[in-house]
């Protein structure tokens, strides 16, 4: 009887739970499809009376959109890449090694998980302004180049695989590289998707930094576009507004629907037996 009443009082609470978060996107779904009169009507209305899916349409031709969807692409993939690249290595050091100043090093690793990116604009603007490279795709991608939270996400994973089986990859001969590529990277996936859907998430989302670090449309992303559909009849038209941030939410639940497997097996990871 006290199972089935706590079951219950889960169920509720998740429910409710769930409403916070999912009513921000209902409300954006349902105002992308209004007219412009429903948007502003008090009692506010749930479903439009027609849907305006030409809302779609002219968010889109309001900006050069092909050009920020294209940044958006190669800036969130490029930071990703990178990142691979130097978590992977760092986390399996730090998992499978023992060296000096290891401990102190981690350590750093942690500290800077609690600083937050504002924190490095004015250095990074600064030498990226003597370097000349400003208002070009380096100052988007490379001050991301490592990520402190990818490197903790690996290394715990990487801690889980069990000594035997690296000992079984070195008998066969199998280098360190190889060792780290082919048993450890593929026994870690789940935390690999995890870690590579929270990057992309978060520079596709990103206006802050290539707002500072650009000045023209030819390199600015689709968040800073979106931003700029604001100005259109003087910020009156949130069925457009709405409109243009579905179009940059949708990629992201596309890259969560296709990664939630992963994402399900990392949050309930458990070790490898």
């Amino acid at each position: 009887m006290r199972n089935a009443a706590s079951k219950t009082f889960d169920v509720v609470l998740l429910s409710l739970v769930s409403l916070v978060f999912v009513f921000p996107f209902a409300w954006m779904a349902t105002t992308a499809l209004k007219s412009l009169q429903e948007t502003l009507v008090f009692p506010p209305i749930w479903i439009p009376e027609r849907l305006h899916w030409e809302n779609f349409s002219e968010a889109w031709k309001s900006g050069p959109f092909p050009t920020y969807l294209r940044n958006s692409v190669m800036v969130a993939v490029s930071v990703l890449l990178l990142q691979l690249v130097t978590i992977i290595p760092a986390a399996y050091a730090f998992a499978r090694f023992r060296f000096p100043g290891k401990r102190a090093l981690f350590g750093l690793v942690l500290a800077s998980l609690m600083m937050p990116p504002q924190i490095t604009f004015v250095p990074v603007y600064v030498l990226m302004s003597r370097l000349g490279l400003m208002d070009t795709f380096v100052p988007l991608v490379v001050p991301f180049a490592a990520s402190a939270f990818g490197i903790f996400l690996m290394r715990q994973a990487f801690m889980q695989v069990p000594d035997e089986t690296a000992e079984a990859a070195r008998l066969d001969n199998a280098g360190e590289w190889t060792t780290m590529w082919r048993i450890f990277v593929p026994m870690a996936k789940p935390m690999l998707a995890t870690f590579a859907l929270f990057s992309l998430i978060a520079h596709w989302n990103d206006y802050f930094w290539p707002l500072i670090m650009t000045d023209s449309d030819r390199l600015r992303t689709l968040a800073v576009g979106i931003a700029r559909l604001k100005d259109i009849e003087g910020g009156n038209a949130w069925q457009v507004i709405m409109a243009g941030n579905v179009m940059l939410v949708l990629p992201i639940l596309a890259a969560f629907f296709a990664a939630r497997r992963h994402i399900v097996r990392a949050f309930t990871y458990t070790g490898l037996k």
